[in-house]
């Protein structure tokens, strides 16, 4: 069989596998499944308890959602003022929220200091892991490299089935240590074997942070200033954690909960993330933000921006799905709090520079789409759809020189402290599998034999 009669049979393969697969929509309603884990309200379905985090965007009154402000709380603590604090002192952060998820305290001096020692300890990958499992190997989409390293991890640990509670926090610590420089060689060796470009790696510096290491070893010169690297380690703080109901959470969670190693689970939480439904979200709104530039003759002209959201919402425009990227959460109603902090701090880091014009076009954006939404669906409640972070993580990123090829991996790289954390508390307090139930609507079928099928 050659290679177009192979095609020709799994392209007839699959038309009889939907035919099969096909579920009708109204059977979730009649079965009262809650498709994706959601309710018909859009709230989720709880599955567990946690003392990680908390995500806030509305309270229920009188049995009616009502939209606030959005909150996240990391171990009790408000993000922003986690954020506000560090600005304030003018230092980095994210080392510190790492150590509050993980622990569930805030440490003091010392006790950071020896974590961030800890950590830069840690950050050391494996003799001869570079080049073997990521030069001799390249790929094009850092998620994947990320995943495989991960997995790769395993094999050099000779402690990687060691249950205990010491053995997991100290692999959660090598993991938010060593992710970000399997992150950037990752990338090195992609810029070589598929761009053409030089291969450089750099040497560790100890006394660097994760958000100053991913600059340093990213750039040739190795230079950046302290208003860019505390910008990158402000993202990091507010990726870091969001939650046991976000997906790749979720998705740490249930592999932790069937006794399986740590590396599989963070594998399948970078897995996950990887979605253009859940991480990948960020880099579509640059896509629509290129979209928007190129099809608008006046970018400032707000009624021109109206016309061409409304295309896109009918499906007339863009990429044809009718979704304003950046736009709208699960949780979230009136405000993203991490949308609010990082749009605040871009514009002014934007302010006077060419990029200015692409994060004001982001913001009539921003300004316009629920008033559409609204006038499109003819429901008040549309007005509480809000920007997430995702609108503006990805133009901070390259105002910072981010590569596109990162901006979900950045994610990773920041999200890893959250996973820990949500990994070890499974360890400690779930005790049972996570396996929820499915409906099977499949009729029963009389067996036939292989020489009286048709």
């Amino acid at each position: 069989m050659n290679s177009t009669e192979s095609n020709a049979l799994i392209q007839s393969l699959c038309e009889g596998l939907r035919d099969y697969s096909a579920i009708e929509p109204n059977l979730y309603e009649k079965f009262h499944v809650n498709r994706g884990l959601r309710k018909s309200d859009g709230t989720g379905v709880v599955a567990g308890i946690t003392k990680v985090c908390n995500v806030h965007g509305y309270v229920l009154n009188e049995g009616e959602l009502e939209p606030i402000p959005g909150e996240l709380i990391y171990r009790g603590y408000q993000i922003t003022d986690l954020v506000k604090a560090v600005e304030k002192e003018h230092r980095f952060g994210y080392e510190e929220v790492a150590y509050l998820l993980l622990f569930g305290k805030l440490p003091n001096q010392t006790e950071l200091a020896e974590f961030c020692q800890l950590l830069a300890e840690s950050r050391v990958l494996p003799d001869g892991f570079v080049l073997d499992m990521i030069a001799k190997a390249p790929s094009n989409n850092i998620m994947n490299k990320l995943a495989r390293s991960v997995l790769a991890l395993y094999s050099y640990d000779p402690d990687c089935e060691d249950h205990s509670l010491e053995n997991e926090v100290r692999i959660a610590i090598s993991m938010i240590a060593r992710l970000p420089v399997i992150m950037t060689s990752a990338y090195q060796v992609k810029r070589q074997h598929f761009d053409g470009d030089s291969l450089f790696m750099h040497p560790l510096r100890p006394e660097e942070t994760n958000a100053q290491t991913i600059l340093s070893l990213l750039r040739l010169d190795r230079q950046y200033t302290e208003d860019e690297a505390h910008l990158l380690d402000i993202c990091m703080m507010l990726h870091a954690e969001h939650g046991g109901g976000n997906n790749s959470a979720f998705a740490c969670r249930v592999l932790t909960s069937s006794g399986t190693d740590p590396y599989a689970a963070y594998a399948a939480a970078i897995g996950a993330l990887k979605g253009f439904r859940h991480g990948g979200a960020n880099l579509k709104v640059i896509e629509q933000l290129e979209f928007f530039k190129k099809n608008l003759k006046n970018p400032e002209n707000e009624g021109e921006v109206a016309d061409l959201i409304r295309k896109v919402m009918r499906r007339e425009a863009n990429d044809g799905t009718g979704l304003v990227y950046g736009m709208g959460h699960a949780v979230y109603t009136l405000s993203d709090p991490r949308a609010v902090l990082l749009k605040e701090k871009a514009f002014k880091l934007a302010e006077g520079k060419d990029i200015e014009a692409d994060f004001r076009l982001l913001n009539t954006i921003e300004t316009l789409t629920p008033q559409l939404l609204a006038e499109k669906s003819q429901r008040a409640a549309a007005k509480s759809v809000c920007a997430n972070v995702d609108m503006y993580s990805g133009l901070v990123y390259r105002m910072l020189g981010i590569p596109e090829e990162l901006f979900t991996p950045m994610f990773a790289v920041s999200r890893i402290a959250g996973w820990a954390a949500h990994r070890i508390e499974e360890v400690l307090t779930g005790g049972r599998i996570i396996r929820p139930a499915y409906k099977s609507i499949a009729k029963s079928t009389e067996y036939t034999a292989l020489s009286g099928r048709d």
